[in-house]
């Protein structure tokens, strides 16, 4: 086993049975990330002197009996928008590139509760708002599946999915606001959950959109997802919103495969737009899940994706602004200039307006609600295209267009690697549940994994 690639379970395993231990992967994950890093960019910032430290901490439980849990020893990496105690998060902006948390977030609080170990931060999105991946002034993340064109890593959460993919870390901790977990995680070829407002809590996490915010995993299998998920989501008394859930536990429905669930496709109309090859992966993925007993079906959506994705943008709009507009209104401060724009728009917004599109919001819940009733899952790609390169963006546009839905319905979903262009560059299936059904999405995107051996290609290393 290649420590590595080795997923969250593997190593899990090998520490349980003193095949492997927590020192030697740690050292191999630090030694990758000095080699790699520098044309990668995926880490800001790498804890290595105290990553070591807690890697002997763990072996030394391990061999002695006292391994705190099956996670004890397993490295992960986190968002540069989650606060460490001591440490620096600067949520990827120059201005706050000496903001020393005051505070340990509750996320990480229970990773390291579990005995993971942090190697480190990951490159962010400016404030977390966008979905190509970029930043300015920090440095933008190289997608690892073409060594020779500096293509999207998708964000917001851009480093944490290069870190993954690309052999640095087994497993990270990334924000999801209108796609950023997911949209890192399909063009960058791993799996990426994102959870329903108040399964995990975002005390701790710099916020963008407090309706939409939702931190998930990101993970090079459906099975490390649901293990990390399991430890993540539970009541906080620090953040209101985990109060409507109780503690949820994936793994017992894991493995009950598609037989019998009812999965829509999405509408005709919607696949314009859509690469040749992105939806040709997409169709092949469908008859998977079809041939592994799954009822597919057409349903009648109430409205567009696009309708969708430019309701969640007021919404973040309006919200961001609260949060960081003193910062992108002051000129003097180097804010990325394609982010600015994009908090900016939530200035002009009144009271009024901002309050109707939250009503307007919730309208459209009951409707899409009503028009899936009767399905389990709504299947789209998660991406219109591959990884393009970073020179053909247009920074005023999202590639958001089939994600967004997923958090202004208020949805949970899963994205899974599901193949690979011609050209070498990773292609996503969306499973998209109703709120609160994420054991039903992993489900899902475990019955597919299963089928298939997406998940276990690896980038090139010459990138």
């Amino acid at each position: 086993m290649d420590p590595a690639f080795a997923t969250v379970t593997e190593l899990s395993t090998a520490f349980a049975r003193r095949t492997l231990s927590p020192v030697d992967v740690v050292d191999t994950l630090l030694s990758r990330i000095e080699r790699r890093n520098p044309k990668l960019h995926a880490f800001i910032d790498v804890y290595a002197g105290d990553a070591r430290l807690a890697a002997e901490a763990a072996e030394r439980a391990i061999r002695s009996g006292h391994a705190v849990g099956p996670l004890h020893g397993v490295p992960i990496a986190l968002k540069d928008l989650i606060d460490l105690e001591g440490r620096v998060t600067t949520g990827g902006s120059r201005v706050w590139e000496k903001r020393v948390s005051a505070l340990t977030a509750t996320l990480a609080r229970r990773l390291i509760g579990a005995g993971m170990i942090v190697l480190g931060k990951t490159h962010t999105v400016e404030f977390a708002m966008g979905g190509w991946g970029t930043n300015t002034h920090m440095g933008t993340p190289h997608n690892p599946w073409d060594p020779a064109v500096h293509r999207t890593p998708g964000g917001s959460s851009s480093g944490s999915g290069v870190a993954v993919s690309a052999g640095l870390a087994p497993a990270a901790i990334g924000t999801d606001t209108g796609g950023s977990v997911r949209l890192p995680a399909s063009w960058c070829g791993i799996v990426g959950l994102k959870t329903t407002v108040g399964r995990i809590s975002t005390y701790g996490v710099l916020p963008l959109s407090s309706t939409l915010d939702t931190p998930g995993p990101m993970t090079r299998s459906v099975e490390d997802a649901a293990v990390l998920y399991r430890v993540l989501n539970g009541p906080d008394p620090d953040d209101p919103a985990t109060r409507a859930w109780t503690p949820d536990d994936p793994l017992p429905a894991l493995r009950r495969g598609a037989a019998g669930l009812r999965l829509a496709v999405m509408p005709q109309a919607e696949r314009a737009g859509v690469d040749a090859e992105v939806l040709a992966a997409y169709a092949a993925a469908v008859e998977v899940l079809r041939g592994r007993g799954a009822v597919i079906v057409s349903v009648a959506l109430p409205n567009r994706f696009a309708d969708y994705a430019a309701a969640t943008g007021r919404i973040i709009g309006s919200e961001g602004y609260r949060f960081v507009g003193h910062l992108v209104d002051d000129t003097s401060l180097p804010t990325d200039p394609h982010v600015r724009p994009r908090i900016q728009l939530g200035r002009g917004v009144s009271a009024r307006d901002y309050l109707l599109a939250l009503a307007e919001c919730q309208e459209h819940r009951r409707a899409y609600a009503a028009a899936t009733a009767d399905v389990d899952a709504v299947l789209t790609p998660t991406t219109q295209t591959p990884a393009i390169p970073i020179d053909r963006i247009d920074q005023t546009t999202t590639p958001a267009h089939f994600t967004r839905a997923g958090n202004y319905l208020g949805l949970c979903a899963v994205a899974v690697p599901n193949g690979f262009t011609t050209g070498g560059l990773p292609t996503s299936l969306q499973i998209m549940c109703a709120g609160g059904q994420e054991a039903m999405a992993l489900r899902i995107a475990w019955a597919y994994e299963q089928a298939t051996d997406w998940h276990s290609r690896r980038p090139p290393e010459t990138a």
